[in-house]
């Protein structure tokens, strides 16, 4: 690249964002339905389900970095990160459709099957994930374009995130009817062969433009000690972590909220009464969460140009820990300020989740100012590390905490049953959102120390 000023065409932009939708396929299928797949049609305990998806998820996540490192050595004539869109697409939409598979097993087998599935599953998500986040902070120099970048990929995770919201349920009634494990297997069956497909055009839209400095020899140590002597990157791994325990013991108790607490019921609008299942309530309510989301990520530019990346998510993080907590006080009929807070959560997760992955390429560009070597892939990845580790913590201290407060599937709740279901959807989540907050107010990496890193990564490289 001759400088720093390059812009990407739409058809990139578009093109690079399918591979977020294809991810968010099954990322969101797994992190909204995961437990209750497990728990209510699986047939696994909670206390199981929560073990499962800690010793999974935290195996998966020692995956990355050492994917990182792999990725970064890769060389073809497509680049060292597109290829892996390709390679790995098949394997990826397969392992999905075995995971929401249910066998006629004894639960001991059904569990042996499934930390097997489950754990292939998330083997092949970083296979693709890993190389995928990378191509973001090589396909252009210009950190405002991979502000932009990122912007194009959130729109395409979160209409991934719409779709799954809107038709999963519907996918399992239409094809499951009285069968809702052949029904989950179908619903999935459709979804991975789109998410391959969406594979597929990433690879063949987009291409690898930043590479690292000539002559760069670097060992994985080496790696590993620039990594864990950049600042910027341990403070946004840190929120990362709590970002993600919010975000996955708050959203998978989505679904145990309103089937146990909130119910079918009558609910008033505007002065008329509307007759609502709890099963239409939850697709309505993650539906308007991810419109918002959506006008979130259309604005987030012109917040982040205000405030600048790292207070924006502060801010953001910080307002989705209040509004959180707010749910604690309210009761099964106080629907209506149920979907503004969402609403309101929702709208801050849009910036929040953007401006996550551009600070993320941001940490890149300043190992490479620091330290003369560049490990792309190795930063994204350790970002994925942070990311599943949260989601580790979090979907497993969820079904943890429910079967600590006497969760009973397919039963009425007891009273100290709704009390865990009202604070995993409240409480314990707002906690961790609140901390990742506190900990952004420190990032140092603002828009006149990111002016100074890419115009002297410029002149090095024309140099």
């Amino acid at each position: 690249m001759p400088n720093g000023s390059h812009k990407l065409s739409l058809k990139e932009k578009i093109g690079y964002s399918t591979g977020d939708a294809a991810s968010n396929i099954f990322f969101q299928t797994f992190v909204l339905f995961s437990t209750i797949f497990y728990t209510d049609v699986f047939g696994l305990p909670a206390a199981s389900v929560g073990a499962m998806f800690l010793i999974t998820k935290i195996w998966d996540a020692v995956n990355d970095p050492i994917m990182g490192m792999i990725a970064d050595r890769t060389e073809t004539r497509w680049g060292k990160f597109r290829p892996y869109l390709i390679w790995f697409a098949l394997p990826f939409g397969l392992f999905g459709v075995l995971m929401f598979t249910t066998p006629d097993l004894s639960v001991t087998g059904k569990l042996i099957y499934a930390y097997i599935t489950y754990t292939l599953a998330l083997m092949t998500y970083t296979v693709i994930n890993v190389p995928y986040s990378a191509l973001m902070g090589v396909i252009t120099p210009n950190s405002h374009e991979r502000t932009i970048l990122s912007s194009f990929r959130f729109m395409g995770a979160f209409a991934a995130q719409l779709l799954i919201q809107f038709s999963v349920l519907k996918l399992v009634d239409v094809f499951g009817k009285d069968d809702r494990a052949a029904g989950w297997q179908m619903a999935m069956i459709i979804l991975s062969l789109l998410a391959v497909i969406l594979l597929f055009v990433a690879f063949s839209t987009t291409k690898e433009r930043v590479h690292p400095p000539k002559g760069q020899k670097t060992s994985f140590g080496r790696d590993l000690i620039d990594l864990f002597g950049n600042a910027p990157w341990l403070l946004v791994g840190g929120a990362t972590i709590f970002q993600l325990i919010w975000y996955a013991m708050r959203n998978g108790a989505v679904i145990y909220y309103f089937t146990y607490f909130v119910k079918d019921q009558d609910v008033s609008l505007f002065g008329k009464g509307y007759a609502c299942t709890y099963q239409g309530m939850v697709s309505a309510f993650l539906m308007a969460g991810t419109v918002a989301t959506i006008i979130g990520v259309v604005l987030t530019s012109r917040i982040s140009r205000i405030f600048g990346k790292g207070a924006t998510y502060a801010g953001a993080l910080g307002i989705i820990g209040v509004s959180t907590g707010m749910f604690f006080v309210l009761k099964p009929e106080n629907v209506v300020t149920m979907f503004v807070l969402q609403i309101v959560i929702s709208f801050a997760v849009g910036p929040m989740s953007v401006l996550q992955w551009a600070i993320y390429t941001d940490t890149a560009d300043y190992s490479e100012w620091k330290r003369g070597r560049r490990a792309t892939a190795l930063v994204m990845s350790a970002s994925l590390f942070a990311l599943k580790l949260g989601i580790a913590v979090g979907a497993s201290a969820m079904a943890w905490i429910l079967g600590a407060y006497g969760y009973r599937p397919n039963q009425e709740q007891s009273e100290a049953g709704l009390l865990g279901i009202r604070m995993v959807m409240s409480v314990y989540p707002a906690i961790f959102a609140l901390i990742g907050a506190a900990i952004m107010i420190w990032y140092p990496l603002g828009k006149p120390m990111m002016q100074r890193i890419e115009t002297e990564l410029i002149a090095r490289r024309q140099a």
